[in-house]
């Protein structure tokens, strides 16, 4: 194993916008066939038009990326881990959902209406919810990810 395999420093590669999945798809594929040491591929979900690249240096993800279509090029410098790691951590899809919040229901039966939350359960991932057009008050319990928040309720002081 030589030094570029052993090291490891992550960088930047700037995607067509929308196509960041597919070409971390593609550049991994390319990588495999062409027997390149890229340890890792990250498409972050709050990044667009960019993905992170691990590998020993900047010269194996420029292999890496020729003749892929949507890779458009690698930002100069390597990324530091600190400033990527926020990405990287799982996050819970109830975090910013309050008791009282107005929320509308993105998926499921119920889609499109709006309701009150009356309890959230983090270590479940749901939120309960009373539906506004309902005739009587049901509770309804629904998947995190699966409502949005339209309005936050104002905090009491």
């Amino acid at each position: 194993m030589n030094e570029e395999e052993s090291k490891s420093e992550v960088y930047a590669l700037r995607t067509t916008i929308g196509q960041e999945k597919s070409t971390a798809n593609m550049l991994t594929a390319h990588a495999k066939n062409r027997n390149l040491p890229i340890k890792s591929v990250l498409v972050p979900q709050d990044i667009r038009g960019y993905i992170f690249v691990e590998a020993g240096s900047r010269r194996l993800v420029d292999q890496a990326r020729s003749g892929i279509k949507h890779a458009k090029g690698v930002i100069r410098g390597n990324v530091p881990f600190k400033e990527i790691e926020d990405l990287v951590k799982p996050r819970s899809t109830v975090g910013g959902i309050n008791i009282g919040n107005v929320v509308e229901l993105s998926a499921g039966p119920f889609k499109g209406e709006r309701a009150r939350v009356i309890r959230v359960d983090e270590s479940n991932e749901e939120a309960t919810v009373e539906l506004f057009e309902a005739a009587k008050p049901i509770p309804v319990t629904v998947r995190g990810d699966h409502i949005r928040v339209v309005e936050r309720k104002e905090e009491e002081e």
